[in-house]
């Protein structure tokens, strides 16, 4: 007597497709016999969300970084090429399941500027850029600087005095 098979093809597969499958044998003699597996599907990071934030001087500011992965990602942040580490110069980083913070606990001037959060796993690495800026920095619809109200007051005198010239 020789035993039929079947069995489940995913080609191609994608991060949805994760999950516990079934397979059921049943025929007209005993009873159904169930079998589970569990299906991971690994990909490399997604950054869903970074978080560019204003916070004046003084003040505790956080920027926030968060992706998807599976193995879980792992953060580093930087600011410029400096890669940033927990503790020193007044930052935390804290990173809890596919969240990281990046903590400033007394924001300065010298604070302000790009930051570069980056995540990786054993499939690959991502990154996003992050922007912690002053209170009167004005922002376009992804949270990039354009002007700050000096600035803006500057350009435009600059402006005047050049059309007055002629």
């Amino acid at each position: 007597v020789g035993t039929i098979g079947e069995h489940l093809e995913l080609i191609s597969i994608t991060k949805e497709q994760s999950g516990t499958y079934e397979c059921i044998a049943s025929n007209d003699i005993s009873s159904s016999d169930i079998r589970r597996v569990q299906v991971t599907v690994n990909y490399p990071p997604f950054i869903s969300k970074a978080r560019s934030t204003g916070t004046p001087v003084g003040q505790r500011g956080v920027l926030q970084c968060e992706a998807s992965a599976v193995p879980r990602a792992e953060f580093e942040w930087y600011k410029e090429d400096r890669r940033l580490l927990n503790g020193i110069n007044g930052l935390k980083i804290e990173t809890q399941d596919k969240q990281s913070l990046l903590i400033f606990f007394n924001v300065s001037e010298e604070d302000y500027g790009n930051y570069t959060c980056v995540a990786m796993n054993t499939m690959g690495i991502t990154n996003a850029s992050i922007i912690l800026y002053g209170p009167g920095a004005m922002h376009d619809v992804n949270g990039t600087p354009i002007f700050s109200c000096c600035s803006l007051c500057l350009l435009l005198t600059i402006t005047l005095f050049h059309l007055l010239k002629f």
